[in-house]
């Protein structure tokens, strides 16, 4: 359960991104819906296999930028990657994603550095602010998330530092690559879309 509700927090914010909250609604409530709303996600991608006919099974299920930092402060802990805390959402709308987390750089910057003095991964290190911005598109049960810009400690980055950092703290036992930034994934629990408006993402299965 802890795994695939960490696949299902990663895929709907794309291991994603995240500013800061400007008037945010941060509860334990908004937390305990969002963990029943994931629940309430897997039962109906089970009932969609059963039948399996997505138009005879359709469920549409929202889910607020307040409820996913609901669910980061309180309950994600436990299943974000080591390095990785105090992540945050903003749902810009119109498929568009902006989103920040804490990373611990040291352990990847010293993995990659090549000890150069303008090796970039040389430089990074310590608990970094990293912000990405993008784009999420979903269609026939399969996504990719288009990256527009990413930042780290306020800097930009280019997109190859970007996927580095990205399959580090992705990686796990089935997938020890992590994820790639140019390849679709498939949506777990028989997702058939997911609609980013503003302030919201409906999922659709």
């Amino acid at each position: 359960m802890a795994f695939r509700s960490r696949r299902l927090g990663l895929i709907l914010l794309v291991g994603a991104a995240l500013v800061p909250l400007q008037a945010a609604t941060v509860s334990r409530q908004n937390a305990d819906l969002f963990a029943k709303k994931i629940v309430q996600i897997q039962e109906q991608g089970t009932q969609v296999q059963a039948t399996g006919d997505r138009r005879a099974a359709q469920r549409r299920t929202p889910v607020t930028e307040d409820e996913v930092n609901s669910w980061f402060t309180y309950r994600a802990q436990p299943v974000l990657p080591a390095g990785v805390s105090q992540p945050q959402v903003t749902i810009v709308g119109q498929g568009k994603v902006t989103g920040q987390a804490t990373v611990d750089l040291e352990a990847i910057g010293k993995r990659r550095s090549s000890g150069g003095t303008f090796d970039p991964w040389s430089l990074l290190g310590g608990r970094v602010p990293v912000i990405v911005n993008g784009v999420l598109h979903t269609q026939n049960g399969r996504g990719r998330f288009e990256v527009q810009s990413a930042e780290v400690s306020g800097v930009p980055v280019p997109k190859n530092l970007l996927q580095e950092l990205l399959s580090y703290y992705s990686r796990t036992p089935e997938n020890p690559e992590g994820i790639s930034l140019d390849e679709g994934f498939e949506l777990p629990a028989n997702i058939d879309t997911i609609e980013v408006g503003q302030g919201q993402a409906v999922v659709v299965q």
